[in-house]
């Protein structure tokens, strides 16, 4: 986009790249998009079944469980948030139609 725009990218304004991140913010990463959805049809998105939660922090050999879950819970919270907005937004776009 800079270059369409005759600019030079300014370094504190890239977003990081997948790898720029430590290795068990990676892990955690991986392992929320194989975890299970739990959604209902008219709440929307609940949050991740962390039924299989063990198993993948064993496969990932994950020392800070701490660490790992804060991960973990803070990517959750932030796709239970946007669901809710979106849900939202199509409840105000239905009302407005009618």
């Amino acid at each position: 986009m800079c270059e369409q725009m005759g600019q030079e990218p300014k370094e504190d304004e890239i977003p990081p790249d997948f790898e720029d991140f430590p290795s068990i913010a990676i892990d955690a990463m991986n392992t929320f998009s194989m975890l299970g959805d739990k959604v209902v049809a008219d709440i929307g998105y609940l949050g991740k079944d962390f039924t299989n939660l063990p198993y993948y922090m064993d496969i990932y050999g994950v020392k800070d469980k701490e660490l790992f879950l804060e991960i973990l819970t803070y990517l959750e919270s932030r796709a239970i948030n946007h669901s809710q907005e979106q849900l939202k937004r199509e409840r105000e776009k239905l009302k407005r139609k009618h």
